[in-house]
Formats: structure tokens, C-alpha cells, sequence
């Protein structure tokens, strides 16, 4: 491709950025997961902002899936604004920072160690004020990241939450289907999408649907049609949209919904062909039959990586739709690559 965008260089790294990442994170993941099986904690928080606090959803549902335990967000201006601190310690804290820099995001993951908490960091800048703060820290290894629009960094910090879940849990399949996600997200960045690009011709808001792990995934694609695309795009669960969003939805009103291979495929795809009987301009997923139009996917080995390979494949087309509305998607207006909110 000539004239290739940061964003589009960086999409095509994902495969590469992640064996990367699972060739040299062994030790650390290790560690820390026989440090938390020592800690036997009770809950799971979590602390991050913009795409890793997507991350952050994505492994709410991963853990309670698999482990049972639940998981909070905890907002980073409990710390930072309010001065309060918490009670954490029965529980780990995961703090998911790219660059590490963010005072919230420091001071937030500081006072949940001084509150008790067991402290990981999931960094791609190990020697960032956060990994210096945590008990372990687990790098990334992805490189430079040039676009302001992450794309390799949210791959990445998915699968280190992953893969310390698989070595945590113990859960054999789960940890077989992580260290194949380099090829099953090379098979996503091949997918192509381009038919909704067209499709979003004269649209400037539509909504992205998802459920568990998918909604997370949702999330991450709501944020990088605003990014990228100044869309006003809004996520919500298939569930969730039915109390009251729906109303909104007109015919030729665009509608993406995300379905992996999971327990919640057919609720998302019965939402989607639900929504296009009534006229919206629905995209789907799945193999799932009805009036939504099929989209390509790439599958995984296992129900709880399966999202991940959708946003990857989004990935692709959202870059792509950026550019046929005549932006450059590695420069967002008024965005830059490192935010340090307090």
C-alpha cells in the first residue's frame, strides 16, 4: 500500500506485536499469577482511561467468566480529585496505562497499594512513573505506537490481561488459544469490511452493539469512529439498547453489531436482524441467518478471545473509512498520543 498511514502499519504489526509480546512476557506472567494464586484475592479492580479502560472491560468479563471473582472499575479521580482512600486489601489491582505517564492513573494505582492491594501494571514503558509503582509490571513490547488512534497497544494489553488470566486460572484451553492469537489475528486483518464503508456514506451517527466481552469490544469501536472518523458513534449492550436507545433507531439508521462465538452470539445477532426488520442499516458478525448483512470474522479457539479478533478486523476498515472521508487518521483533531489527566 503507498502512502501508508501510521494507523494502518501499526494494525498490520498486531499479529507480530503480540507473538512478540507472548515470546517474552513468560517470566512475569509467571510471577505475578503465582503471586495471585498465593493472595487467593477476593476482587479484582481495575484502573485505566480511553482505550485500556476498554481493555479493562474486555478482562472484567474474561475474570468472572473464568475465575468467578468480581471486578470493578475504579474511577482514577477517587485518588487523584477526592483524596479518599480505599480499602483494597483483599483484592489485586490492574492498572493498564500505554504510556504510564497519567498522573490519575499513577496516583490511583499508588493508593491501591498503600490501601493493600496486590498492584500489576500493563505498560508498553516499563520504566514509566506506573510500572515503578506497581508490584509487578507487565511490558508490552510492542514498539512505537505512532498514531494517536491506539490500535497494537489495545491488541497487546488484551492479551497480557489474557495470558496472565490462562497462567492465574490454570485453564489449559484458554492459555492454547491465547498463544494462537497471532495467527488467528493475522486471518482478522484480512477481513474486509469495505462494504460498509460506502454504506456510511451521508452518516454521522450510528450505534455499535455488543454483549460481555463483545460489549468491551463495542466500547473500543465507538471510540475510534469519533477518533478517527468524527462519527458519533455510541456502544451499548444488545440488551441494554432495547431500554430506550431504540427509539432513535429510523429506517436506514446504521447499526453494527459485534457477535463473537460466544453464549451471547445469538441474543446480538437476534438484536441485529431485529433492528434491520425495522429498517436499520444493520451489519452483523455472524453466520447467524436474518436481514442483518454479514460480515467477514475471523474466529478463534476459544469463546473468551474470540472479540478480540473483531476489533482488530475494525480496525482495518475504520483506518480505511477515515481516509475515504478525506482525514488522516494518525492525527485526530484536538487529540494528541499521551494524555496526563489528574
Amino acid at each position: 500500500m503507498t502512502n501508508q498511514t501510521h494507523m494502518r502499519r501499526e494494525i498490520e504489526e498486531i499479529p507480530s506485536a503480540v507473538a512478540n509480546f507472548l515470546d517474552k512476557s513468560t517470566p512475569v506472567i509467571t510471577a505475578a499469577a503465582a503471586a495471585l494464586r498465593d493472595r487467593n484475592p477476593s476482587l479484582v479492580a481495575t484502573v485505566a482511561r480511553g482505550s485500556s479502560d476498554h481493555a479493562s472491560a474486555y478482562l472484567k468479563y474474561a475474570i468472572e467468566l473464568t475465575l468467578g471473582l468480581p471486578v470493578a472499575s475504579i474511577g482514577p479521580s477517587i485518588a487523584s480529585i477526592y483524596n479518599k482512600q480505599l480499602r483494597l486489601d483483599r483484592a489485586v489491582a490492574i492498572a493498564i496505562s500505554q504510556s504510564g505517564k497519567s498522573p490519575d492513573i499513577v496516583g490511583m494505582a499508588q493508593s491501591a497499594k498503600r490501601g493493600g492491594a496486590t498492584t500489576i501494571a500493563i505498560t508498553n514503558t516499563a520504566t514509566s512513573p506506573l510500572a515503578e509503582s506497581a508490584d509487578f509490571t507487565i511490558d508490552l513490547h510492542a514498539g512505537v505506537e505512532k498514531s494517536v488512534a491506539a490500535t497494537k497497544t489495545f491488541a497487546s494489553s488484551t492479551v497480557a490481561g489474557l495470558a496472565l488470566l490462562a497462567e492465574w486460572s490454570g485453564d489449559a484451553d484458554l492459555s492454547r488459544a491465547v498463544h494462537t492469537l497471532p495467527e488467528s489475528l493475522a486471518a482478522a486483518v484480512a477481513c474486509d469490511w469495505s462494504e460498509l464503508i460506502g454504506a456510511l456514506d451521508g452518516h454521522n451517527a450510528l450505534y455499535v452493539l455488543g454483549r460481555g466481552p463483545g460489549w468491551a469490544i463495542a466500547n473500543e469501536a465507538a471510540l475510534k469512529f469519533k477518533e478517527t472518523c468524527g462519527v458519533q458513534a455510541e456502544s451499548y449492550s444488545s440488551a441494554e439498547v432495547m431500554h430506550g436507545p431504540v427509539s432513535i433507531v429510523t429506517p436506514g439508521y446504521p447499526v453494527l453489531a459485534l457477535a463473537a462465538r460466544d453464549a451471547a452470539e445469538p441474543s446480538v445477532a437476534e438484536m441485529a436482524h431485529k433492528l434491520a426488520g425495522q429498517g436499520a442499516l444493520a451489519f452483523l458478525t455472524s453466520d447467524l441467518a436474518g436481514p442483518a448483512t454479514r460480515l467477514p470474522f475471523a474466529p478463534t479457539s476459544h469463546p473468551i478471545t474470540d472479540p478480540l479478533a473483531l476489533i482488530v478486523s475494525f480496525y482495518g476498515f475504520v483506518e480505511a473509512l477515515a481516509r475515504h472521508r478525506g482525514l488522516n487518521p494518525d492525527e485526530p483533531r484536538l487529540l494528541k498520543k499521551v494524555t496526563e489527566t489528574v
